[in-house]
């Protein structure tokens, strides 16, 4: 029987470091995405600023490229939002303007 002495628990004042250690390979990842998004607009002659991708989207590609979990993922996208590292409006995650990156 597993008890939770048992589980090893990460500190919780290292929570928000093991997050933002994920940035990048997550913008990795979101850049992939938003430039097949952008070539598709270009195919159809449309505005590659329009590029998005939704979160659920985002979500899915995190887990089937890192393996991590959906929770996991989920609180990466949270993160990288709260750092203003992407613009979310509604469901959709845009390119950050480049003169408005930190």
């Amino acid at each position: 029987m597993i008890t939770n002495k048992a589980i090893k628990k990460q500190p919780e004042h290292k929570h928000p470091q093991g997050v933002q250690s994920w940035y990048d390979p997550a913008l990795r990842t979101l850049n992939g995405l938003l430039d097949i998004r952008k070539a598709n607009l270009r195919k159809i002659n449309r505005d590659e600023k329009n590029a998005a991708i939704t979160r659920n989207e985002f979500i899915e590609a995190l887990v089937n490229e890192h393996r991590i979990s959906v929770y996991q993922a989920s609180e990466i996208v949270a993160s990288l939002r709260r750092a203003n590292r992407i613009l979310m409006h509604g469901s959709f995650i845009y390119e950050m303007p480049k003169g408005d990156a930190q």
